[in-house]
């Protein structure tokens, strides 16, 4: 199957996007953020306190991965996957690096299945790992 990149952080694979490794991610300033979902930094800062949004600090500055932006707005099922997450004990950076990583379980990254309508086979996933 052909795959090429699709300027979103990940490849397209027929109608599947799938992320091959974290380099293969663009990770996105909150300024960027705003500017591409057409926020004030207030409200990306809020979906990032609500979970609705995840991201890390890189040289001082927090970035989000844009593998979790879909056209203008969070992905859809990443909060609630993510609040799984960090009610079963992973710390909020933990969860991202796990939703970024490929698992041999999904055949792909949790994100990607996710963006792909399987959050439920994520989320069964997510609460074995519960500490």
């Amino acid at each position: 199957m052909v795959s090429k990149n699709c300027g979103d952080g990940g490849r397209i694979r027929g109608n599947l996007v799938t992320v091959t490794s974290e380099a293969d991610i663009t990770w996105l300033s909150v300024p960027d953020v705003c500017e591409r979902l057409s926020l004030t930094p207030g409200k990306v800062h809020r979906l990032v306190e609500d979970r609705a949004l995840l991201g890390r600090k890189d040289d001082g500055v927090f970035r989000i991965p844009d593998i979790f932006l879909v056209e203008s707005a969070p992905v859809q099922d990443l909060k609630g996957t993510a609040l799984v997450l960090i009610d079963g004990g992973f710390s909020p950076e933990s969860a991202l690096e796990w939703l970024v990583e490929p698992h041999d379980v999904l055949g792909t990254s949790p994100i990607d299945a996710i963006r792909n309508g399987r959050k439920t086979e994520v989320r069964r996933l997510a609460q074995t790992l519960a500490l």
